[in-house]
């Protein structure tokens, strides 16, 4: 069992949450966490530094993507650990979620550095809750692969999964992404959240093939979220 260090010599790392669309839905805290911070390590620096200016945070921003974890998660813990606190933070929404803060996060609590969640939109969650389907239990997949074959095989694993299941899809896979949903898990019934908190936002509900069909006489693009039925106990 490990526990974060309370030494007030290091600094802290802030798992920020910032808007997925609608600039307006931030919290109070996270603007002063992200005022407050010596750093802000961003997915994109050019995204991050939009939000900021709207809210007019000057603290300076560095880049942490997935092209350059591995050296720069280093370089961040070690300004934690000399006391500086820096904020983490993601295109859009929760960090952490099918993106590499994750790792930074693991490396942090590795040089037992106090990881703090300063939580807010998901897009996720935002779906689920607006879905019609069931709640109380579901799991979240995130992206699958974009390669056919191994994502048809992910696919098959959830066959059996009785809970909800939440997957994110960029637009110039959605279609192909349905017709593999619909050929191995059967025609449940889903929510496609489509733009979720932005001016085109829109929610297409209904059996696989319905909105399929929807899908495809629709303009296609932004960022979708899936929340598919889980396994029905007419169909076990």
């Amino acid at each position: 069992m490990a526990s974060e260090d309370n030494d007030v010599s290091k600094g802290k790392l802030f798992i920020v949450s910032t808007p997925i669309g609608n600039l307006e839905d931030i919290t109070l805290r996270a603007l002063r966490v992200l005022k407050d911070a010596q750093v802000i390590a961003a997915e994109n620096r050019e995204h991050t530094r939009k939000l900021c200016s709207h809210y007019d945070i000057r603290t300076p921003i560095t880049a942490y993507n997935s092209y350059n974890k591995r050296f720069k998660g280093l370089q961040l813990i070690e300004k934690v650990k000399s006391g500086v606190n820096i904020a983490l933070v993601s295109d859009a929404g929760t960090p952490c979620l099918s993106d590499p803060g994750s790792k930074l996060v693991q490396e942090a609590l590795e040089e037992n550095i106090t990881v703090v969640p300063v939580p807010g939109a998901s897009a996720a969650l935002a779906a689920l809750s607006v879905s019609g389907l069931r709640t109380d239990r579901f799991v979240f997949v995130g992206f699958l692969s974009n390669k056919r074959g191994r994502r048809r095989k992910e696919l098959k694993k959830l066959q059996a999964e009785l809970k909800t299941i939440i997957f994110f899809e960029s637009p110039h896979r959605l279609i192909k992404m349905l017709e593999d949903m619909n050929d191995i898990l059967g025609d449940r019934n889903i929510a496609l959240g489509k733009e979720i908190t932005k001016v085109y936002e829109n929610f297409i509900r209904g059996p696989i093939s319905e909105v399929l069909s929807f899908v495809k006489s629709d303009v296609i693009r932004g960022e979708y979220t899936i929340v598919v039925e889980g396994l029905r106990d007419d169909e076990r």
